[in-house]
């Protein structure tokens, strides 16, 4: 029987465990179930014979150590910055390994010696980054094959509530990591290319200079600029691309009303803030507003982001309870950032009977004996409850699949990676197409961002 260690039982797990799980007689696959809270191993388990649940350290090397060492393969599921621990163990004892998050610096300067050892650790096979990473080779290298050469590439994923779960004024709850939604397009300028022109986006910019996209059957959205688009002219061979942009996926207006939150200062995360602990919501956006004996915090924020009495900003700010003078931030030596997300953990997070979706928009341009086309291809997956959401599916099965076609042979190129080479992606995007993982595509014309064909700059 082959075992695979799962390292973390957070809520992505759900579908990745359960799907592992139904594959375990065909495949003879053991699961051990490695978490710091031994409890959430063993709701992952859910009592199945071939799963087992126990407590794992990652930082207590004889809590990990033999846990890896058993195992025939590791999947860590733990957040980004503590892969490291485990591949590093992975390599003294010889083992392959997976996981969803973005290849670290850290992790990147392994390569050579997983190379050496014959390993595979695959990494950013979740959904952004992963199933975006599929979808976009699959495209890019059949327009190459047949001789076409792309001129434009963007692309676009959101994490999103369902349309049937939209209940608020900012069409927005968090599906996944809150901080990571507060903390978005921070430590450094965006930077991407559009018709051969270098363009920069900083943080303070970022949430006024949206795209709008259209995805047939779901409407209208807008995307801002993700800080990385440049490093994927190597990663996809798009050197020669006039356009590269990838970015965030939100509904309308919602960029518009969350840089309310960056010219206050409120995202930030650089300082604590005193007395945070017994600071009220009222006095929190308080502290970022001027002095003055005379004027309520609701008209200094009024004055101060410019909101007219019937603009929808000011809606969206009641809406969050942001000037009630009772509630308690209620966290020691919170940084601006920490308080904000309690706040909108208050309203935004998912209810009971909430369901999320995934949205994903790829624009592919290219040019082929000497005529220029387009495709767009668009993705959405709607969760179905709060075990299975969206996000939990779109991650977890990716993982899955890479790692019994690792197990299996079937993926066998050495090296620190990514899913872009086609024995990867392939056979992926296929098995996730039976899993209702669908790409929709669309040929239409060919504007670029010189619709008119005038000299753009």
């Amino acid at each position: 029987m082959r075992e695979i260690l799962i390292i973390g039982a957070g809520k992505s797990t759900s579908v990745l465990i359960n799907y592992l799980l139904i594959q375990a007689d065909s495949e003879d696959l053991f699961l051990r179930i490695g978490d710091l809270d031994i409890e959430n191993a063993r709701k992952a388990c859910n009592n199945h014979e071939k799963c087992e649940a126990f407590e794992l350290d990652v930082f207590n090397a004889e809590s990990r150590e033999p846990a890896i060492k058993k195992a025939d393969i590791i999947i860590s599921m733990l957040p980004a910055r503590f892969h490291i621990e485990v591949a590093k163990d992975c390599l003294k004892f010889g083992k392959n390994m997976v996981t969803a998050s973005y290849i670290s610096d850290e992790m990147k300067a392994l390569d050579e010696e997983v190379k050496s050892k014959g390993l595979v650790f695959m990494n950013e096979i979740g959904v952004d980054p992963g199933i975006d990473h599929m979808s976009a080779m699959q495209v890019i290298d059949r327009i190459r094959d047949k001789g076409g050469k792309m001129l434009l590439f963007e692309s676009f994923t959101g994490g999103l509530v369902a349309p049937e779960s939209d209940n608020n004024l900012w069409n927005y709850k968090f599906t996944w990591n809150p901080r990571n939604v507060v903390v978005a397009g921070q430590g450094g300028v965006a930077e991407f290319i559009q018709e051969g022109k270098y363009k920069y986006i900083p943080y303070h910019r970022l949430f006024r200079r949206t795209e709008f996209l259209e995805i047939e059957g779901h409407g209208r959205f807008e995307g801002y600029a993700n800080r990385n688009s440049l490093k994927y002219q190597s990663i996809y061979g798009l050197e020669n691309a006039l356009t590269l942009y990838r970015g965030t996926i939100r509904k309308v207006g919602f960029s518009r009303a969350w840089n309310m939150f960056v010219q206050l200062g409120m995202t930030d995360d650089s300082f604590e803030m005193k007395n945070s602990e017994e600071m009220s919501y009222r006095d929190f956006i308080n502290s970022f507003l001027p002095y003055s004996p005379s004027d309520s915090v609701e008209l200094k924020v009024r004055h101060n982001l410019k909101i007219d009495q019937d603009d929808i900003m000011w809606d969206k700010l009641i809406e969050l309870d942001l000037f009630n003078p009772n509630k308690k931030i209620g966290i020691k030596n919170a940084t601006p950032a920490q308080a904000l997300q309690k706040i909108l953990m208050d309203k935004w997070s998912l209810s009971h009977d909430d369901k999320d979706m995934i949205v994903m928009y790829h624009k592919f341009g290219y040019e082929l004996n000497g005529d220029k086309f387009q495709i767009d291809s668009t993705m959405v997956s709607i969760g179905e409850d709060q075990s299975k959401t969206a996000m939990a599916k779109t991650v977890g099965l990716p993982v899955a699949m890479a790692t019994i076609m690792i197990l299996n042979g079937e993926i066998k190129t050495p090296g620190v990676q990514l899913p872009i080479r086609k024995e990867v992606y392939e056979p992926i995007l296929s098995k996730l197409e039976e899993q209702g993982i669908i790409f929709k595509e669309k040929e239409t014309e060919y504007l670029g961002y010189n619709p008119f064909g005038e000299v753009g700059n």
